[in-house]
């Protein structure tokens, strides 16, 4: 991985991905006590920062191994991604989704054109086991979540514009928070940031009981969660960092940041009532490490990333009756 890759991954998304927005409050900043800049990838394609990434990895295929198809494995951000993107690229794609995925992002993956096939995540089922099948039958190419170069590559586009985004108002030095499953996103932004703005550094966010990133930056080595991965922010729970994004966050990356659940609902409350954005619960932990972890971060600006936005309605209104509180 190196910054070659990101901006030639940049040069393929001209004109298919969104150049996000900084968004800023003066309400957000009285809580956190420092100037919050906000990179709401909630407002990308698909909902969720996964579009770069997917379209990075599929436009980089060769053509006629693309035309077979692709294969994805998700709980429904890169699953949507990956659907979009093969979608523009008029090739199939075959979605392996837990039947227990939020029903808004398994219904959203089909309604972009990809297969999806479900399988019993809390029973055991192998969801690498059904991948493999398919894609020895169908000729398909897997797209990795994250632990894959030209994913990472993708994700690594938003390190690019928060570098001259935070030129341009003015923050040469501050934490940035991103919102971490397996790592692609926070190691991309890291290496984008390592060659455009060295003085921005990167620190992972995570939900309580799932800090498998923070316990392994900790202790110098990959730590894995325990149990299945099911919860609230489910976006963002994986096994452990991947084996290509460790090295690259144990290498670049601050301290991690760990958020509770409740705080996370907050920031989701926060973002819609002075950003007029939706955050999902894994999407808004960087904001709710921003907002209710300040005594964790040092500086006068922190920036962070929302990196997405597809929650059910039952959620959000769970969130936004935190208002009343």
């Amino acid at each position: 991985m190196n910054i070659t890759m990101i901006k030639d991954a940049a040069s393929r998304l001209e004109g298919h991905a969104r150049r996000t927005p900084m968004l800023t409050s003066p309400f957000l900043d009285k809580i956190a006590g420092r100037r919050v800049l906000i990179k709401p990838e909630c407002l990308q394609h698909t909902g969720s920062f996964k579009f770069r990434g997917a379209w990075s990895a599929v436009s980089a295929l060769d053509a006629n191994v693309r035309s077979r198809g692709v294969l994805a494995f998700s709980s429904g951000n890169h699953a949507q991604g990956v659907a979009l993107a093969a979608h523009q690229h008029d090739i199939p794609a075959v979605i392996i989704m837990p039947a227990d995925a939020p029903a808004l992002k398994i219904a959203n993956t089909r309604a972009l054109g990809a297969e999806v096939v479900l399988y019993d995540r809390a029973g055991g089922e192998s969801r690498e086991d059904i991948g493999e099948r398919l894609a020895a039958d169908r000729g398909l190419t897997l797209i990795r979540p994250y632990d894959e170069p030209q994913v990472i590559a993708g994700q690594g586009t938003t390190g690019l514009e928060i570098a001259t985004q935070a030129a341009e108002l003015g923050v040469a030095s501050a934490d940035v928070l991103v919102c971490c499953g397996g790592g692609g996103l926070t190691s991309g932004i890291a290496l984008a940031l390592e060659a455009e703005a060295p003085g921005l550094r990167v620190r992972p966010c995570e939900p309580e009981k799932f800090d498998d990133t923070t316990r392994s930056l900790a202790t110098g080595k990959i730590q894995h969660n325990t149990g299945q991965a099911v919860g609230l922010c489910d976006a963002i729970l994986t096994p452990s960092p991947g084996d290509i994004t460790f090295p690259v966050m144990a290498r670049l990356c601050g301290p991690g940041l760990v958020v509770s659940d409740e705080q996370a609902l907050r920031a989701m409350a926060l973002a819609f009532l002075r950003l007029k954005v939706v955050a999902e619960p894994g999407g808004a932990v960087a904001l709710a490490a921003a907002l209710f972890k300040a005594d964790q971060i040092t500086g006068d600006a922190v920036i962070c990333t929302i990196s997405g936005g597809n929650v059910d309605p039952n959620i959000f209104a769970n969130a936004l009756s935190l208002l009343e509180d």
